[in-house]
């Protein structure tokens, strides 16, 4: 028996199958295993990288731990000369010991009694900064959002995979900086949107659309271009700091290392660089945001009624007020002025993320509650704590408030707030 087909099945089946390669090429494109590397979460702390250490020890294990407490001193006498006009400072190891919070492991080569490593250490800011003098407020820029961009072989990408570049913004500590950073970490659809194509659209309304998603005022383009002399040889980077939907520019500089071993080095190096440009950019009134971004509700004239006022009423010997009369009242401060409206403000929200539901999850419940303009993830840690940059409009108390009636258990972690259920 032979089956026949008509040309109408045909083309439904095509059809189906063309759906589901659609499809399946839509989630390859989401859900790439070498997609996105999530940013460190940054705190308040001081951090000092770099700090190179070369020592002995009885042991490997006796070696290290020299090499971690002369890593301290090297670091608190950076830390001290940073602060103090290049001054000099030393402190007993134990004192020490009671302000870092940890040891960041940048390159280490273990021998059986030798250490050698290039360390970073953090110290806890309200322990350190007692001794410094620091205060713990820094005066920063409106969430500013981050698509580093990369350009190989010709080819520009942001999210479409893993790049040297994306993994140097990812581990950089932004706490330190006057640059409040917005990063995205290329997962779920970040990688669809936040291209290398977005950042030559200059229409304002998908704009928008990005910056309230995420929660950012305005955009930061940071563009490397990697050019290799050959295979296993020198590998020269051209970053270049632009910023805003027109993708203006600022400054650009070159670095150069001898093999491709360097190159993380390298991207760390170009992004503390691009970073100073950034913080000077600001210094300079060049990071306003931009106001083609802001969305102001206009107000319709048709709505507007004229109120007839005492002062408007044709003099009769007295002072009466007509019966339907209701004075205007405005809420006052305890002086008598009339109090200022809430501003829209952003704040860092901490909180638990044991898997990818419950990003999704919390970040739908803050959205819901009343008072919030937009919240995004700015910090992931699956398994751990996340950060998540909420934009409210109102003080930080009327959030802890608003977040409260929400069915939230708030509390203070820092300068953030901790949400929990």
């Amino acid at each position: 028996m032979t089956l026949r087909t008509t040309p109408a099945r045909w083309m439904i089946a095509a059809a189906a199958l063309a759906l589901v390669g659609s499809s399946a090429l839509v989630y390859a494109q989401i859900e790439g295993p070498e997609r996105g590397v999530p940013p460190i979460a940054s705190t308040g702390d001081f951090e000092v990288g770099g700090v190179e250490v070369n020592v002995t020890g009885k042991d490997a294990e006796d070696a290290r731990r020299n090499g971690w407490m002369e890593a301290q001193r090297l670091a608190w006498s950076r830390l001290w000369a940073r602060t103090h006009g290049g001054q000099k400072s030393t402190l007993p190891d134990a004192r020490l010991n009671e302000m870092v919070s940890a040891i960041v492991v940048e390159e280490e080569q273990i021998g059986p009694r030798r250490y050698v490593a290039r360390l970073g250490v953090v110290f806890d800011r309200s322990r350190a900064g007692q001794l410094l003098g620091v205060g713990g407020k820094v005066t920063r820029s409106a969430p500013l959002m981050i698509i580093p961009v990369t350009i190989n072989a010709g080819a520009p990408m942001v999210f479409e995979q893993q790049t040297d570049w994306q993994r140097a913004w990812a581990r950089y500590r932004t706490a330190e900086s006057t640059i409040d950073y917005i990063r995205p970490y290329g997962g779920g659809g970040d990688s669809l949107v936040l291209t290398a194509g977005q950042i030559n659209r200059r229409g304002r309304i998908w704009w928008r659309i990005l910056l309230d998603q995420f929660g950012a005022a305005d955009i930061l383009i940071p563009v490397v271009k990697v050019e290799r002399q050959w295979p296993g040889g020198p590998v020269r980077a051209l970053f270049t700091a632009r910023y805003g939907p027109d993708n203006r520019y600022i400054d650009q500089f070159a670095l150069r290392t001898t093999g491709p071993d360097g190159v993380p080095k390298m991207m760390d190096e170009g992004v503390r660089r691009i970073n100073a440009i950034y913080q000077s950019a600001l210094s300079r009134g060049m990071l306003a945001p931009d106001q083609s971004l802001i969305v102001e509700e206009p107000i319709d004239e048709s709505e507007l009624t004229e109120v007839e006022t005492p002062e408007d009423q044709p003099s009769s010997g007295g002072s009466q007020l007509p019966d339907n009369y209701v004075p205007s009242i405005s809420p006052t401060l305890n002086g008598g002025e009339p109090a200022a409206a809430p501003s829209i403000q952003s704040f860092n929200v901490q909180y638990a993320t044991p898997d990818a539901g419950a990003v999704t999850a919390t970040e739908s419940a803050v959205r819901s509650t009343g008072g919030v303009q937009g919240a995004t993830t700015s910090s992931l840690a699956l398994g751990g704590t996340s950060v998540m940059r909420v934009t409210f409009l109102g003080d930080r108390e009327a959030l802890r408030a608003a977040l409260a009636a929400r069915g939230f258990t708030v509390t203070d972690a820092g300068g953030a707030l901790r949400i929990s259920r």
